[in-house]
């Protein structure tokens, strides 16, 4: 059985993924991937999305080169999430911070829990 085979993909054939350092742990950001993104993710060893809103695909950092190169690729339980441990070259958001999760709620509120990297 192919490793393609055993995702699933949604309606509109993508899958979520989700970037984690690989040294730290922290989440990255989340992105989506078709079957074109995996395939070029593992036969290149750096990470490629599929953008919804340019409706193209795209290797992370190719304009910004805030490259993402995979340590290791898993696919969860359901076969419908993937998670990539990547080691990250620059910021992983394209707010200039490292992570795109960068606020957190506090009571009623989101904080700013990261100011952008300069």
């Amino acid at each position: 059985m192919s490793l393609l085979s055993q995702i699933k993909f949604n309606d509109t054939g993508l899958v979520p993924a989700i970037a984690q350092d690989a040294e730290t742990g922290r989440v990255l950001m989340m992105a989506w991937m078709n079957a074109e993104a995996v395939e070029q993710t593992l036969a290149t060893g750096f990470a490629h999305y599929y953008s919804r809103s340019r409706q193209k695909q795209w290797k992370k950092g190719e304009s910004s080169g805030h490259i993402q190169k995979v340590m290791g690729m898993y696919l969860d339980c359901d076969g419908d999430t993937i998670l990539i441990k990547i080691e990250q070259t620059g910021p992983a958001c394209h707010t200039n911070r490292e992570s795109c999760f960068y606020r957190q709620q506090q009571g009623a509120e989101w904080i700013i829990i990261e100011e952008p990297i300069r």
